[in-house]
């Protein structure tokens, strides 16, 4: 069964606003106007403006009367909806093949068989959350079984994730305001004024009267809903993407039958992008099925490919994936991530050369899923949780170089972990530490070995340190711990103790 995860966008005009103009401060409070002819009203508020009182709807001068120092903009739907755009492909191409635009202010995705590549579900939509937030946007994200149940449940429930379990629409949705089911507004307003409020009674009343009063789309919009009735997500595409397809005027399900087409359309696309001297990076393969739904298969690369055996090899080996259900109308390939590829004329030599490609096998191993496959590399800062990074398996060779006068440990934790540490003296070691409820007698030590906080980037660690410690308990077991401070002066740091690595 599909999952379908709808984000919410609720202050896209607004956050695309400060995104323009990095110079407003952080607690400007910021309103968006819209007008009609004389009338003027609140049609976007940001949170700081929300926490003062401005609301959505409320006139433009009784949210200017509430707070003078509020900031006043016209709105710009032109504007928003060329954001939504350039956020909906750049969800394309980390999230899932298939990305649409939902209505003014979210996305839908179909995520079938990509939560388990990133931890399951909850991790899935946290993590989209949280990069959403890493790049000044305010989400919220639901995943439901259908789409009508995801855009309901994210913009109801006032929390930024939201999962409603495979089978739970019913008692998810039922007490839930029918203005979430996208209808008209005309067609609300007429249902409130008969008494209808939630979709449980909507969903409770004999079909035949609402169908002759309101025409066929309040039933379509339940029948969505509830999953009884199908509606597929046509995914954003623009003039940049390279895409082929093959339609089937008799329904195909074989897989050797797919395989043959999925051939022919990869030599098509291979020769699209060869046109515009490109390489794909990251193909999709969309499969429209007679029943109306989709499926979709990625494959990814290391490097800009246009390589047709290589590239079909990627396909076929997953192709098996693929339901064709009552049989496949469509097959659609597209390179939604692209790069320029220039072909390399290899020299000519009465010795063969031995190259070593891993290329090939870490695309392999990318594409079955599971942790993506890159390399650990340095990064300029002597903080140690900040100096290392994830670059691509095949980048280029970084010149940075880790401090090679300094032991290290082998084993460095992605955050440090509080410990219990008894030192006589702010310069002396611990005599004992206590780490995951285990106590350990340190025997040797050697430091301390003092780390100062990176204050020109960060404003904050202006006096902060950090006095590091290599440790050895009475086992030969060697820890790397730390002091937050410098054991005297309270601005410098807590003076709590801290796990940060352990060596072999």
């Amino acid at each position: 069964m599909a999952r379908v995860v709808s984000i919410y966008l609720p202050e896209l005009a607004t956050d695309r606003i400060r995104r323009d103009d990095p110079t407003i401060p952080a607690d400007q409070p910021i309103a968006v106007i819209a007008k009609s002819g004389s009338k003027r009203w609140v049609a976007s508020a940001d949170g700081a403006a929300q926490k003062i009182g401005v609301r959505v709807g409320m006139a433009a001068a009784k949210a200017q009367a509430i707070f003078r120092g509020l900031m006043l903009i016209d709105a710009d739907p032109g504007a928003d909806a060329a954001a939504l755009d350039r956020i909906a492909l750049w969800a394309l191409g980390h999230y899932s093949p298939i990305v649409a635009v939902d209505g003014k202010d979210g996305l839908v995705l179909d995520t079938e068989g990509a939560d388990h590549l990133q931890g399951g579900e909850a991790k899935m939509i946290s993590g989209i959350v949280n990069t959403f937030h890493s790049r000044k946007l305010t989400a919220k994200v639901a995943i439901a079984d259908t789409w009508g149940a995801a855009h309901a449940c994210v913009r109801a429930i006032n929390r930024d994730t939201v999962i409603i379990p495979r089978g739970e629409i019913v008692r998810a949705v039922e007490k839930l305001s029918i203005s979430l089911l996208r209808l008209p507004e005309k067609v609300v307003q007429d249902l409130w004024i008969l008494g209808f409020h939630s979709i449980g009674e909507l969903s409770n009343t004999p079909r035949a009267p609402l169908a002759l009063r309101f025409g066929p789309e309040v039933g379509r919009r339940l029948d969505q809903m509830f999953g009884r009735a199908g509606e597929p997500i046509d995914p954003i595409r623009t003039a940049d993407l390279v895409e082929v397809s093959r339609s089937f005027q008799e329904p195909i399900g074989a897989p050797d039958t797919i395989n043959k087409y999925v051939g022919r359309l990869v030599v098509q696309l291979v020769a699209e992008l060869e046109k515009r001297g490109l390489g794909a990076r990251r193909t999709d393969l969309i499969v429209h099925r007679v029943d109306n739904t989709h499926q979709a298969i990625r494959a990814g690369t290391a490097k800009p490919a246009r390589d047709i055996a290589w590239l079909t090899k990627l396909f076929k080996d997953r192709t098996e994936q693929i339901d064709p259900g009552f049989g496949i109308e469509k097959l659609v390939l597209v390179a939604v991530s692209a790069e320029p590829l220039q072909e390399e004329q290899k020299a000519s030599s009465l010795v063969e050369e031995e190259i070593t490609d891993l290329t090939p096998l870490i695309d392999i191993f990318s594409n079955r899923g599971g942790q993506r496959v890159y390399r650990v590399a340095p990064v300029a800062s002597d903080v140690p949780e900040r100096s290392v990074q994830q670059i691509s398996a095949v980048a280029e060779e970084i010149t940075e170089s880790w401090v090679g006068h300094w032991r290290r440990p082998t084993r460095l934790f992605e955050r440090p972990e509080q410990i219990q540490a008894i030192a006589m003296m702010p310069d002396y070691p611990p005599a004992t530490i206590t780490w995951r409820g285990k106590r350990h007698r340190v025997k040797r030590a050697d430091g301390p070995e003092r780390i100062f906080g990176e204050w020109w980037k960060r404003p904050t660690e202006l006096e902060a340190v950090r006095d590091y410690f290599v440790v050895e308990n009475d086992d030969g077991e060697r820890f790397w711990i730390f002091r937050s401070g410098d054991g005297i002066d309270p601005e410098t740091g807590s003076h709590r103790w801290f796990m940060h690595g352990i060596f072999a």
